[in-house]
């Protein structure tokens, strides 16, 4: 399962990656499909930044830091970060969809991988405690 996390964390960071570029990148991008569907829109927009910081990059090193805790077998601590994480892609999602009124194809997908990985980590701590109940036997 930690691997199955740590390349799920690692596809997540080149989404982000990917966000980046186009954050640093001026014209039109790959994702800009139509006026609901445009990531150039939401990343030179000002909530793409936070004190300085495009949020892609902030996306990219939690991306990391959740590959070394998988790796790690920091199984609580990943379900803690993996929540942290989520929940701050829903707010994003919310500026998205809410006072943006456009969609970023990058950061939807990099949505659905730390959903996936918010819900996957707390099943990995639950297989292993298991696992370590029954070894005990």
């Amino acid at each position: 399962m930690r691997y199955v996390i740590a390349v799920l964390a690692l596809a997540g960071a080149v989404v982000s990656g990917l966000a980046l570029q186009i954050h640093y990148t001026a014209g039109t991008t790959p994702c800009s499909i139509n006026e609901k569907w445009d990531c150039g829109v939401v990343n030179h927009s000002s909530y793409s930044m936070i004190e300085g910081v495009p949020v892609a990059l902030i996306g990219i090193l939690g991306f990391l830091a959740l590959v070394w805790l998988g790796l790690a077998r920091q199984r609580a601590v990943l379900s803690l970060a993996a929540a942290v994480g989520l929940a701050f892609a829903l707010y994003l999602a919310h500026i998205e969809r809410d006072v943006l009124n456009v969609w970023c194809l990058y950061c939807v997908i990099s949505l659905g991988i730390i959903a996936l990985i918010t819900f996957l980590s707390p099943v990995w701590l639950i297989i292993d405690a298991n696992q370590r109940r029954r070894r005990r036997w």
